[in-house]
C-alpha cells in the first residue's frame, strides 16, 4: 500500500506552466507503476500520463502530447508531471496514482492508490 498526496497547483495564465508533485508514502514505491488523472467539473476522470516503475515507459494521452511530461525520483518517493502551454480545458482536479502491475491500458479502474488531487485553473 502506498499513500500519495499531491502538490503544486493553482492558477495560471493561458500558456503557461505549472509542475505538479505527488509526493509518497509507504513501502516499495518504486515498484509501482504511476499515472496522472483529470476530472473536470462535470466531466468524467481522464487519462493523462503515466511512468513506469523504472522510468523506462512512459505513455500520454493525445490532448497532452507535446506539452506534459511525467517524470519520477524513487529516491525521493515522488512523481512529477511538467505542465507546459496550458490551455483553459486543462482545467481541472488532478490526482495522481499508483498500481503494482504493468502494462495493459490506463484506465482508473487499473489503479488501486489515489491521492486527493489538486486544483489546476487556466484563465483565458
Amino acid at each position: 500500500q502506498v499513500q500519495l498526496v499531491e502538490s503544486g497547483g493553482g492558477l495560471v495564465q493561458a500558456g503557461g506552466s505549472l509542475r505538479l508533485s505527488c509526493s509518497a508514502s509507504g513501502r516499495t514505491f518504486s515498484s509501482y507503476t504511476m499515472g496522472w488523472f483529470r476530472q473536470a467539473p462535470g466531466k468524467e476522470r481522464e487519462f493523462v500520463a503515466a511512468i513506469s516503475w523504472n522510468a523506462i515507459s512512459t505513455y500520454y494521452a493525445d490532448f497532452v502530447k507535446g506539452r506534459f511530461t511525467i517524470s519520477r525520483d524513487n529516491a525521493k518517493n515522488t512523481v512529477y508531471l511538467q505542465m507546459n502551454n496550458l490551455k483553459p480545458e486543462d482545467t481541472a482536479v488532478y490526482s495522481c496514482a499508483a498500481r503494482r502491475s504493468a502494462g495493459g491500458s490506463y484506465s482508473a479502474g487499473t489503479f488501486g492508490s489515489w491521492g486527493q488531487g489538486t486544483q489546476v485553473t487556466v484563465s483565458s
